[in-house]
């Protein structure tokens, strides 16, 4: 295959195309955009841009038909004899005329039906003929903004000032792509991508690929954030209602028929527009549809507009979609954006099986040299010429890298960011240099003040330095955190430094010392903003802290595809702490609980002794049949939803103050995220773990599990935590076994039940199961609604959750604020 391709790219560099080029404009001299040309039967295709233009590229002179089709208007059929290198031919397409045959069947039934149930049930028959092949894809994406504002919450907005007009609209982002694909049905797909270009920056690799435009609506549902139904969907009768608008003949006296496709509900993933099916065959001719970022729940998109072409073929009798439009536009706050991306499939082949290992893990791959192409190769290969706004804006852009990669220009931006101000001393302040690629920074108190029954108010000020190569995705981080609690008149110093070696398996060192407080549970169940609120309003501090020295060394990279490993050592002392304060905002009266995690009304024992102890964890999680992607800059890994993560864990403690507080800790646990078609998301996490030679180690080294005593959820996802669960009520240094199962209907049932399906919301029904070890068993159930918001902010979920251990054991509400984490 790689022989091929530098064959092909030699081919490129050698020959002149000969091409074809002009204008498809109506008969009001209006220009059609996207209009669909191809060579009669043949898979040599193109599309026309934004203002009509169009280039057709041929590899040799001769005698061709060469078909326009719009939909909408009759197609034009033109015979061109290529006798030289380049040729002009505009093209007038006249609107058709729709035979308006609208046959009543029954009462029950129309004739759009009748069509559509053929559709369905011809479906798999027609995909087959496309479901394996290779292509030559073309795809080109532009981000518009209009309006900017200049300001946003205070701040100035003067990145794009240089690329946006003075109505502070324009082009942020414009790239291209062509790429040889190789694909079989139903996702294995290999591309490799010749050449890339993104406007205004000549070392950069255009994201644009032929996985993520694979939109088939052969197939039941099409994915976006929640998947959509096919207006030939096998259950589409459900979403759907279809009119028949009338019928016309093609070259090929083929019919078409034109159908509208209407939701039932507004409120499902269903589309709007209209979808033409092939007499007889009842093939997909073309799809004009739209949907609405709500019903995608995808609250910053406005609407979105799928638009493919089908071509076909006499000598395979087959209709193959050659070329596709998505245009959208967005908007939040003050920020409106648009969006297009066209692509265009040619010189397709139909083989009857790829060999053994054409298909691996890695789905794409850049050639060398690929965004290094000049304008003359893209001027030779490019199917959809550039609109003039375009070919500006690569001007106008190579123009601005120039400068902004000068010298003189990135000192002038350095000096503007790095002004001092006073304020800089409370919130924080940054100092750039962009010519070293380094950055000083430093964090101020009032930023990092926060509130806790131990330390009493504590705030600290941190400083780090860090060093960035944008073009392979590598770091070093230094940082130094001084913190001092106001309560425990105590002063805690912690320094780090990390490095990350290379993108490609992400090796990264890390070292880290000093002296800070944890909570028992290292996965810090309890957020310091909720904690906050809860202790200083409600006066049920939660929070359980300890206090640590320590030194820490830690290595992890991916060892192959798949395989992640890491590992950490660790000396340290840890020391018991004890509360002193007892301020609140409010109910002075109330005393606060201990810090005593065992018994929460002990005050005088801090639930175990100081001690000092190494520890070795060793982590490897294995992710079954991962894809990536291999650009110039690293390896990106695309997670497999078909199978469950697996992660092993392994903790040793050694080398302790004591010998009987040594121990060993094994477990595993696996996690895997379910897209169910259209009916929601499957998410489960099962743990399970065993210590060895435990029995009389420090409560520090137990086995902590997730609870929740404050009735705030804070991620999207429960599957980590015990809703009602006290924090430390069942942590062990014996055997476990925990699972949580939460399914997302993603709107599946909310949609058809009205005046909730207004909510927009997600039903979700979960299940929290906790074994140990002398303890007799937990259980949770839960449903709830996720979703929830005001208009595109949908940031707030709300469950009722009932708990069960040798019983019932009780209830509760917890109130999700999935921004918290954010805050944190």
């Amino acid at each position: 295959m790689f022989k091929l391709i530098t064959i092909f790219l030699l081919f490129l560099s050698t020959s002149a195309f000969c091409q074809i080029k002009g204008t498809i404009s109506d008969d009001k001299g209006k220009p059609i955009a996207f209009a669909n040309i191809y060579v009669k039967d043949t898979y040599v295709s193109t599309s026309s841009n934004d203002k009509g233009n169009y280039v057709l590229n041929i590899k040799k002179t001769g005698t061709y038909t060469i078909l326009f089709q719009y939909l909408g208007y009759k197609t034009s059929v033109q015979i061109v004899n290529f006798a030289e290198n380049q040729q002009l031919l505009n093209v007038t397409l006249i609107e058709e005329d729709l035979q308006i045959n609208e046959v009543v069947i029954s009462k029950k039934d129309n004739l759009a039906n009748a069509i559509i149930r053929n559709a369905i049930a011809n479906r798999v028959e027609n995909s087959k003929k496309a479901s394996k092949y290779t292509a030559d894809f073309y795809s080109r994406g532009i981000f518009k903004v209009k309006d900017l504002p200049k300001k946003f919450m205070g701040q100035k907005i003067d990145d794009f000032d240089e690329s946006i007009d003075s109505t502070r609209s324009g082009i942020l982002y414009l790239s291209e792509t062509i790429s040889k694909i190789t694909f079989q049905k139903p996702d294995k797909l290999k591309e490799i991508i010749i050449a890339s270009k993104v406007s205004g920056n000549d070392s950069g690799f255009s994201f644009n690929n032929a996985a993520s435009a694979n939109f088939d609506f052969y197939e039941n549902t099409i994915e976006f954030n929640t998947n959509a139904i096919s207006p030939i969907a096998s259950n589409a009768f459900g979403y759907y209602k279809f009119k028949l608008e009338g019928s016309f003949f093609d070259e090929n006296k083929q019919q078409i028929n034109k159908i509208k496709v209407t939701p039932r509900r507004i409120s499902e993933p269903v589309f709007e527009g209209y979808i033409y099916i092939v007499e007889d065959s009842w093939a997909i001719y073309a799809v004009d549809l739209s949907i609405t970022g709500a019903q995608i729940q995808n609250p910053a998109l406005n609407k979105l507009t799928l638009k493919q072409n089908f071509s076909y073929n006499n000598a395979t009798k087959t209709w193959i979609k050659n070329t596709q439009a998505l245009d959208f536009n967005a908007g939040i706050f003050a920020f409106k954006f648009n969006g297009t991306f066209n692509y265009a499939y040619s010189n397709f082949e139909f083989p009857e099986q790829f060999a053994k290992k054409t298909f691996g893990n890695q789905i794409l791959s850049f050639q060398d040299n690929a965004n290094k192409k000049d304008d003359d190769f893209w001027n030779k290969v490019r199917p959809i010429p550039l609109t003039d706004e375009e070919s500006a804006d690569y001007l106008k852009k190579d123009a601005l890298q120039t400068k902004k990669k000068s010298v003189k220009y990135l000192d002038s931006i350095d000096k503007k960011r790095n002004k001092f101000e006073f304020s800089s001393l409370l919130f924080g302040y940054s100092h750039q240099n962009s010519i070293k690629k380094r950055t000083i920074s430093y964090k101020g108190p009032l930023l990092a003040t926060s509130f806790n029954t131990v330390q009493g108010w504590n705030t600290s000020v941190a400083f780090s330095y860090n060093t960035y190569n944008s073009d392979d995705r590598t770091f070093k981080d230094i940082n130094l955190k001084l913190q001092y609690g106001f309560g425990d008149k105590a002063f805690r110093p912690t320094v780090g430094f990390r490095q990350k070696f290379n993108n490609i398996d992400k090796s990264t060192l890390a070292l880290s010392g000093g002296n800070k407080v944890s909570q028992f549970n290292q996965n810090n169940p309890i957020s310091n903003i909720v904690n906050e609120i809860s202790t200083l309003f409600f006066k049920d501090n939660y929070m359980k802290l300890y206090e640590k020295n320590f030194a820490e060394i830690g290595y992890s990279r991916e060892v192959t595809n798949g395989l992640f490993m890491s590992g950490v050592f660790e000396y340290a002392e840890r020391k018991p702490l004890y509360n002193t304060t007892n301020y609140s905002v409010v109910n002075n009266d109330k005393p606060y609980l201990s810090n005593n995690p065992l018994d929460e009304n002990d005050y005088l024992n801090a639930g175990f002794v100081r001690s000092n102890m190494a520890k070795l964890n060793l982590f490897a999680k294995v992710s079954f049949g991962q894809k990536y992607f291999s650009r110039p800059n690293g390896k990106y890994n695309v997670p497999n939803d078909a199978y469950p993560t697996v992660n092993m864990f392994y903790e040793k403690g050694f080398a302790a103050s004591s010998s009987n507080l040594n121990y060993d800790l094994l477990s595993l646990s696996l996690t895997q995220t379910k897209t169910l078609s259209n009916k929601g998301e499957l998410n489960y996490n099962i743990k399970a773990g065993t210590f060895f030679n435990a029995d009389a180690i420090s409560f520090v080294d137990y086995k902590h599990f997730n609870g929740n005593q404050t009735h705030i959820g804070q991620s999207s996802s429960y599957t980590n935590v015990f809703n009602l669960l006290p924090y430390y009520a069942a942590s062990t240094n014996k055997s476990y076994f925990e699972a949580h199962v939460e399914h997302n209907d993603k709107g599946f049932i909310m949609n058809k039940i009205p005046l909730l399906n207004k909510l927009k919301s997600q039903l979700v029904l979960g299940f929290h199961n906790l074994a140990v070890t002398n303890r007799q068993p937990y259980q949770e159930y839960s449903v709830g609604l996720d979703n929830l918001g005001f208009g595109k902010f949908r940031l707030f979920r709300f469950d009722y959750v009932r708990s069960y251990q040798n019983g019932y054991s009780g209830d509760g509400f917890v109130f999700g604020l999935k921004f918290l984490n954010a805050l944190e």
